[in-house]
């Protein structure tokens, strides 16, 4: 499995968990943030190692329609990126301003 879609998979798991039932939630949660192998999950919940794999399957796919029409993990880095820009630039042309720097700290806290 590759890192990259790993990192993506838990990302959008951290926004749109809520949406997916109690299953989708704990095989999705086993496979990418616990490194349990199908086989693993399979075993955990007496199902057949298809079973796990088909669930998975469609719980990324879900996941990414969730992306696609909400766009939450997409304007999540959007907004990052923007808030370090806005801190460099107010870092160097406002060196002395204490609010600024004060106010950028208060936004990016809400997405965290």
């Amino acid at each position: 499995m590759e890192l990259e879609k790993t990192n993506r998979m838990n990302a959008l798991f951290e926004f749109y968990s809520t949406l997916l039932t109690e299953k989708q939630m704990n095989y999705m949660e086993l496979y990418y943030a616990d490194d349990f192998s199908l086989g693993e999950i399979a075993e955990e919940y007496e199902v057949s190692r298809q079973a796990v794999y088909d669930n998975i399957k469609r719980t990324e796919k879900i996941l990414e329609d969730y992306e696609r029409k909400l766009h939450l993990f997409s304007d999540y880095i959007v907004r990052s990126e923007l808030l370090d820009k806005m801190d460099v630039y107010v870092r160097e042309h406002y060196p002395k301003d204490e609010t600024l720097p004060e106010l950028m700290k208060k936004i990016q806290e809400i997405d965290e």
